[in-house]
C-alpha cells in the first residue's frame, strides 16, 4: 500500500488526534466502570460471605440433631469451602485494583500531557519543513523567469544549486514524515498493547481463581452428594435409639413421682388446732367501739361470702400456710419449713395428721402436719372487676414441741373460757382488719391476758 506525502502526513495527524480524542477518554471511563466494577464484586463478595456464614449457622443447628448430624457437617464443609473461593476472589480484585485501575490512572494522566506536546512538536517540525521547502521552491521559479532573458547561461549553475536544495529537503521532508507516521503509528499501538497485556494478566489470575474454585469444590462433592442423596436413611445410633423406645413400654404416671410412705407415728397435734377450727359463739362486750367491731366483722364476713359465691377456681391444686416452723431432723421423707411459707398440697387427702406437699419457694417435697398450717387462697379478681379478698387463716397458736414422741407439750393448756374468748375476739378483729389494706398494729406485742381464773396458766 502506497501513499504519497500529504496522506502519510495525514495519517500521522489523524493517528495523534485519535489517541488524544478516542483512546485517552476510552481510558478514563474504563477507569471509571472498573472502579464500580471493583465495587460490584465487593459488594458480592460481602453477601456471599454473608450468605455463607449463615448457611454454615444452619449447618451448626442441624449438628446438633442426631439425624441431621451428617447432613449439617456437610453444610458447614460447603459453606468453609466457598469463604475460601471469596478470599480468593478478594485477593485477585486486590490485583485488579493494584495492576489495572492504579496503573491507567497513572498512564492516562501523564499520556495526555506527552500526546499533546509530541503532536505540537511534530506538527511545528512539519510545517517548519514544509516552509523550507516551498521557499527553495519559490526562489528556482524566480531564478527561472530571470534565466528567460539574453544571458540564460548565467543561472544554470545557480538553478541547479536550487534543485539540488529542493530535492535534498524533499527527501527530508518524506523522511521527516515517514518517520512521524511511524511514531505516531507505534505511540498507539503502544497502549493498546498495554492494555491488553494488563487484562491479560488479570485474564490469567482469573483462571488461577477458577480452577482452585473448581479443584475447592469438586474435592468434597461427591462425599457431599453421597450424604444428601438417601432422605430416608437415619444413623444407625437414632435406629437404635427408635427401635429401644418401640420396644420399651412407657413409665405410667402412677410409677411416675411416686411420694415417699407416709410416717407410722401420728402427727403431733397443736394444743390449739382443734380449738381454732370451730366457730365460738360469743358476744362482744359493751364499748365505744363496738360497733367498729361488728362492722368490721361484716366487713369480714361478707368479703367471705363474695367470694365463696363469686364462683371463681381459686387454684387447680389447694394450696396452705405455715402457722409454726417445722423441722424434719434427720428423716428425709418429711418436710422443713418456716412460718408463713406457702405448700402446694400435692396429695389432697390426709393420712393420721400428715399432709403431703412441695414447698412453694425451694420445690421440696415431703410430709407435714396438718395442723401447721392453715388453707391459704390468694386475692382474685370478681366477675365485676373489683378485687375480692379471700380470708386466710392464720391462728397464733402455742408451738408444738420440734420432734414427734408421743409425749405431750409441756406448756399447759389454756383452760379459762374468758381467755379463749379473748384471744379468738383478737384473733378475728385481726384477720377482718387485714382485709381492708393491712394491719397497722401487726407488730405491736399484746400483753398476756389477766384473768380472775387462777386455774389459767400465764400465756407468755
Amino acid at each position: 500500500m502506497s501513499r504519497g506525502p500529504d496522506d502519510v502526513s495525514k495519517l500521522t495527524e489523524s493517528t495523534y488526534k485519535n489517541v488524544m480524542e478516542q483512546f485517552n477518554p476510552g481510558l478514563r471511563n474504563l477507569v471509571n466502570l472498573g472502579k464500580s466494577y471493583e465495587k460490584s464484586v465487593t459488594a458480592m463478595t460481602i453477601a456471599g460471605k454473608t450468605y455463607f456464614d449463615a448457611v454454615s449457622k444452619i449447618g451448626e443447628n442441624a449438628h446438633k440433631s442426631p439425624a441431621s448430624r451428617e447432613l449439617g457437617v456437610v453444610l458447614m464443609e460447603i459453606a468453609e469451602a466457598h469463604q475460601k473461593i471469596y478470599n480468593e476472589m478478594e485477593e485477585n480484585l486486590k490485583r485488579f485494583h493494584r495492576d489495572i485501575i492504579i496503573e491507567l490512572e497513572k498512564k492516562t494522566e501523564m499520556d495526555v500531557k506527552y500526546m499533546n506536546a509530541t503532536f505540537k512538536r511534530y506538527q511545528s517540525e512539519h510545517k517548519l519543513k514544509q516552509d523550507s521547502l516551498e521557499r527553495t521552491q519559490t526562489d528556482l521559479k524566480k531564478l527561472r523567469r530571470k534565466s528567460q532573458g539574453k544571458h540564460s547561461h548565467k543561472y544554470e549553475i545557480k538553478e541547479n544549486e536550487y534543485l539540488e536544495t529542493i530535492s535534498s529537503r524533499q527527501m527530508d521532508m518524506q523522511k521527516f514524515i515517514a518517520d512521524g507516521c511511524r511514531e505516531a503509528l507505534l505511540e498507539e499501538k503502544r497502549r493498546f498493547c498495554f492494555l491488553a497485556d494488563k487484562h491479560c494478566m488479570f485474564s490469567y489470575q482469573m483462571s488461577n481463581f477458577h480452577d482452585k474454585a473448581k479443584e475447592i469444590l469438586l474435592d468434597r462433592f461427591p462425599s457431599w452428594q453421597e450424604k444428601c442423596s438417601d432422605i430416608s436413611e437415619v444413623p444407625e445410633t437414632v435406629s437404635t435409639m427408635i427401635e429401644h423406645l418401640a420396644t420399651t413400654p412407657v413409665a405410667t404416671p402412677n410409677n411416675m413421682d411416686i411420694p415417699p410412705p407416709a410416717p407410722q407415728l401420728k402427727a403431733q397435734i397443736s394444743p390449739l388446732a382443734n380449738m381454732f377450727n370451730q366457730e365460738p359463739i360469743f358476744s362482744l362486750p359493751s364499748s365505744p367501739d363496738h360497733n367498729s367491731d361488728q362492722s368490721s366483722l361484716g366487713e369480714c364476713n361478707l368479703s367471705r361470702s363474695t367470694s365463696q359465691s363469686s364462683g371463681i377456681n381459686v387454684s387447680q391444686k389447694p394450696r396452705v400456710r405455715t402457722i409454726f416452723p417445722h423441722t424434719a431432723g434427720n428423716n428425709e421423707t418429711l418436710l422443713s419449713f418456716d412460718d408463713g411459707d406457702i405448700i402446694i398440697l400435692l396429695i389432697p387427702e390426709e393420712k393420721d395428721g400428715w399432709r403431703y406437699g412441695e414447698l412453694e419457694k425451694t420445690g421440696q417435697r415431703g410430709w407435714f402436719p396438718s395442723s401447721y398450717c392453715r388453707p391459704y387462697t390468694e386475692s382474685l379478681i370478681s366477675n365485676r372487676g373489683s378485687v375480692v379478698s379471700l380470708p386466710e387463716q392464720n391462728d397464733p397458736m402455742l408451738l408444738p414441741p420440734p420432734d414427734y414422741s408421743d409425749e405431750l407439750p409441756s406448756t399447759p393448756m389454756i383452760t379459762s373460757a374468758q381467755s379463749v374468748q379473748n384471744l379468738v375476739i383478737r384473733n378475728v378483729l385481726t384477720s377482718c382488719t387485714s382485709f381492708r389494706g393491712g394491719n397497722p398494729f401487726a407488730t405491736v406485742k399484746l400483753r398476756p391476758t389477766v384473768t380472775n381464773d387462777r386455774s389459767a396458766p400465764k400465756i407468755h
